[in-house]
């Protein structure tokens, strides 16, 4: 069988360095605890991004914007970014940190409630990356299945709640059982779904790959 953590040093060991600008939001975010894709989450995004060439891009959810930034940058700085955080400290660094990145003439951040901005927001994007509070997902899908373009690519992180999505509703926490039970309403609605193609990758935390038909 092979060495799950040797493999991980491997493929570590064979990422291109990424720009500074990336490296310095990564290491303060991490200093900070605050929650960043992780690196087999970040190889998948960029390849993502690249293969699609998608030049607009929704994400729900900007943390610090590192996620924002990467996307940018795989795209080779020419994607237009629409970001959505509702956490205000998170909102004040995820702006300074775009602006220091010289992005903020292609990344939009608004700030508010997704569930509120969603509904607002018009026209479609070939790309849509989901990272935001997991017990939202399901209730974020129909906005976020109409601003998708069809044969778009929506991509959700985090699906296996560090392992508790596989569990029954009774072996986690009872304050994460409402989030467990979303959670997995949501990847049934995106595998039993007529308005996607889906596929469960085990990447980092989970990722789940829907295109839309």
């Amino acid at each position: 069988m092979m060495d799950e953590a040797r493999l991980k040093s491997f493929l570590e060991s064979l990422d291109p360095e990424e720009p500074e600008y990336l490296a310095r939001i990564e290491a303060d975010a991490l200093k900070d605890s605050v929650p960043v894709i992780r690196k087999e989450t970040q190889r998948l995004l960029r390849f993502l991004v690249r293969t699609t060439k998608a030049e607009k891009i929704l994400e729900v959810g900007t943390a610090v914007a590192y996620s924002a930034l990467l996307m940018w940058d795989a795209s080779g700085k020419r994607a237009k970014i629409t970001t959505i955080e509702n956490y205000e400290k998170r909102i004040r660094a995820a702006e300074e940190n775009i602006r220091s990145s010289g992005a903020e003439k292609d990344i939009t951040l608004l700030a508010g409630d997704a569930a509120e901005i969603l509904p607002t927001l018009e026209g479609t994007y070939p790309l849509i990356f989901m990272d935001a509070a997991k017990g939202q997902y399901l209730s974020f899908l129909p906005e976020v299945t109409r601003l998708l373009s069809d044969n778009g690519l929506l991509i959700t992180d985090n699906i296996w709640q560090d392992g508790d999505i596989l569990e029954s509703r009774y072996a986690v926490r009872r304050r994460d059982r409402t989030i467990h039970e979303r959670m997995r309403e949501y990847l049934y609605r995106l595998t039993h779904s007529d308005d996607y193609d889906t596929l469960l990758l085990n990447v980092g935390d989970g990722v789940a790959l829907s295109r839309k038909k």
